[in-house]
């Protein structure tokens, strides 16, 4: 997933840096480059900072660095909803579940993203849709995860 993006960059000219960064953050984009804390553990979580970054781009303007102005707070949830439909895309999940995929680790592991990532992106589909909606002719339950 995180080549996949990283191309996606790569055709909207969009630079991509891994490097160190001071504290606690892990990406940051501006101007059209997005700068990866070279500190990340794994390939999914670079791929799950990378996609939320990825998602500033086409969703956020401005300095949004204080969190506690509630408009740029919105900018910032705006740029993680766009990651988790991007990485992790309902019909992603029910093609999942129909291949066998039968825990959440297993479909974290199948979609390429963190078990935290996957967590939170169907918390978001949750608040979305309710306790489930239909894809393609299916329907999928968010709470427990199933599709039916």
């Amino acid at each position: 997933m995180y080549e996949a993006l990283l191309n996606e960059c790569n055709r909207e000219r969009i630079i991509v840096e891994e490097k160190f960064i001071k504290g606690s953050i892990k990406g940051l984009y501006s101007n059209n480059v997005i700068w990866i804390n070279k500190r990340l553990r794994n390939q999914a979580e670079k791929s799950c900072i990378l996609a939320e970054e990825l998602g500033h781009h086409h969703t956020t303007f401005g300095d949004i660095l204080d969190q506690s102005d509630l408009p740029k707070k919105k900018q910032e949830l705006r740029a993680r909803w766009w990651a988790y439909e991007r990485l992790v895309p309902l019909n992603k999940i029910v093609q999942a579940q129909r291949e066998g995929i039968k825990n959440r680790f297993e479909l974290a592991e199948y979609l390429g993203v963190t078990e935290d990532f996957l967590q939170n992106a169907l918390e978001r589909y949750k608040e979305k849709y309710g306790i489930y909606t239909f894809v393609n002719g299916y329907r999928l339950f968010f709470d427990p995860l199933r599709v039916g």
